[in-house]
């Protein structure tokens, strides 16, 4: 059991599910939340620690009483992207999913923070500028783009006020409701924005969104009305049926409506042109009742069909789809028969799903690929798990540890060479527990 603690400091640290090691595999990065899940946005530096040394870097630290968290890191280079609070928040722009922002920074140039994606909330509304918050930003695997979740501010203060006045913003579907999305933010920026509020900023990219939602999805229907979860499919994409390339996709989780009413949340994949600058059916930037509409080119398509199966819809802890590095296959929770949940995959093209792991306990965390796409990383039992995806064995890599102070469910990240795992685990000091960092090594 090779287990080393890499943080020490008597404060929280909070790792993303994806994308904490550095391009080098030398360093991983992570934020200072307060709270064991990260659930409390209280958190105002943006940090990494060398995994030889322990030393630790000052990537960003935020000013004006805003708060920081969520890193994840380029694959290719040494820039990191995370969500940015409001500065100076007020009574009425206090921190909220539609009032945050994507911020990227270069190890080393702490002093340069760069917005990543552009606002402006009043008409008329700016193409590749967005009307909200951005969340859980992650770099493609040639890290020239930038995937994330958004929800909309107009949308959300159209429907308050609806509300307010004993309606919804969505009676006789006359207005779009505030739903969570997937979008992109692509290296064809920069993007301006008016002084025509005081929270529009611009951004270094031109960002959209690519999944579609529907206030109120058909029963039994493909439609959705909540989309995250998402994942870039493959370092460079997936090969279709016909042989051919699609070179970004995007996998994600969407809520759908069964044939009998129930919520079931489902596998997709939305297949992204190269050029997303042009319109499809609708503006890119929305209108005053309507939300950015993803642009032409854009296919969203359903993968998983599980609403018949005795445990329907991907289910069990918070986690994120994740796609093998050659985008053969996408991975994501769903629970088996005797109702243990379990890892399955799906291939990009759709199909049958494929049960990974048979253990005997619950999957309980975020998971993540090795660099050959040969296992899966995971906690499991009080323990990090890693599984064959070839025959289904499972190696128990820590001891078995007391819930107190049991390897966290938020990530469980294999390094870039797949040596390493990093995780976050309870560590008890002068009567507190707080988060540290671990690393398990594997072979």
């Amino acid at each position: 059991m090779r287990e080393r603690q890499i943080t020490n400091r008597a404060e929280g640290h909070i790792l993303t599910n994806t994308g904490v090691w550095s391009a080098d595999g030398r360093w991983i990065a992570y934020d200072v939340r307060s709270d064991p899940a990260g659930s409390v946005f209280d958190g105002t530096r943006i940090e990494r620690v060398n995994v030889e040394t322990g030393a630790v870097e000052v990537l960003y630290e935020s000013r004006h009483g805003a708060c920081c968290g969520v890193v994840t890191c380029s694959p290719v280079d040494d820039r990191v992207v995370f969500i940015h609070g409001p500065e100076r928040p007020t009574a009425d722009w206090q921190y909220a999913p539609y009032h945050r922002r994507g911020v990227l920074v270069t190890a080393g140039e702490q002093g340069n923070p760069r917005n990543l994606d552009a606002r402006n909330l009043t008409p008329p509304f700016t193409p590749g500028a967005l009307r909200g918050g951005t969340h859980v930003h992650v770099f493609s695997g040639d890290g020239q783009w930038v995937s994330f979740t958004y929800e909309d501010h107009v949308l959300a203060e159209l429907n308050l006020k609806a509300q307010s006045r004993g309606a919804t913003a969505t009676d006789a579907e006359s207005c779009d409701s505030n739903q969570r999305n997937v979008g992109v933010s692509a290296p064809f920026g920069p993007v301006a924005t008016p002084d025509s509020h005081p929270r529009n900023h611009d951004g270094e990219f031109f960002s959209v969104l690519v999944t579609r939602t529907h206030n109120r999805p058909r029963p039994g229907a493909d439609e959705i009305s909540r989309a995250e979860g998402d994942a870039w499919v493959g370092a460079a994409g997936y090969l279709r049926a016909d042989g051919t390339r699609q070179r970004r996709a995007i996998a994600f989780l969407g809520d759908v409506t069964a044939g009998d009413g129930r919520p079931v949340t489902e596998v997709f994949i939305v297949d992204i042109p190269d050029d997303v600058t042009q319109p499809g059916d609708g503006p890119l930037e929305g209108t005053a009742c309507r939300r950015p509409a993803p642009p032409a080119g854009v296919v969203q398509r359903r993968l998983t069909y599980t609403t018949d199966r005795r445990q329907p819809g991907v289910q069990g802890t918070r986690h994120w789809v994740r796609s093998s590095p050659y985008g053969s296959r996408i991975g994501f929770l769903m629970r088996d028969d005797a109702g243990v949940v379990q890892l399955w995959t799906i291939a990009p093209t759709g199909g049958e799903p494929q049960q990974i792991t048979r253990n005997a306990f619950d999957v309980a965390s975020a998971f993540s690929w090795n660099a050959a796409g040969t296992h899966l990383a995971y906690i499991g039992d009080g323990s990090v798990c890693v599984t064959c995806v070839g025959n289904g064995e499972t190696r128990r890599l820590t001891p078995r540890a007391a819930a107190e102070s049991a390897p966290r469910p938020e990530a469980c990240v294999f390094s870039p060479d797949g040596r390493r795992i990093a995780y976050v685990r309870p560590v008890a000091a002068t009567g507190r527990w707080h988060n540290q960092v671990f690393v398990a090594e594997w072979d």
